[in-house]
């Protein structure tokens, strides 16, 4: 059990890493006046999710402490649902409303579709 703790850790210091690079690069260059950080993290960590899960299981046959490495900790740390409420909420309290929606619509939508998208990918490739 204390290995697979490790797996998970070292996986989601690489991902909370990853996470804030990429989230500080998207803010960067369109601001924040929209979640773009965050809905790019998502739906990026959600397609990344649907072909992993292939590739790990079926291409690369990697064992349960590197998906656990992968997929629960640096994926669940790279992408950010919690972050995504939090800031959904935000836009509600500010009584922006049409953008709340608008995030929670394009986060579901392109979340499933890239994780449908990835997974179809990798059973090509494999």
């Amino acid at each position: 059990m204390l290995k697979m703790l490790v797996f998970v850790a070292v996986g989601g210091a690489f991902g909370a890493v990853m996470r804030f690079l990429s989230q500080a690069m998207i803010y960067q260059f369109v601001g924040k006046t929209f979640p773009y950080g965050t809905l790019f993290v998502n739906v990026s960590g959600s397609f990344l999710m649907g072909l992993l899960s292939i590739f790990l299981v079926e291409k690369f046959n990697l064992s349960a402490e590197w998906h656990l490495a992968i997929l629960v900790g640096m994926l669940g740390s790279f992408t950010t649902f919690s972050t995504f409420s939090l800031e959904t909420l935000v836009l509600f309290e500010q009584g922006d409303v049409l953008k709340a929606m608008t995030n929670i619509s394009l986060s579901i939508i392109l979340c499933v579709g890239a994780v449908w998208v990835g997974a179809v990918l990798a059973k090509q490739i494999v």
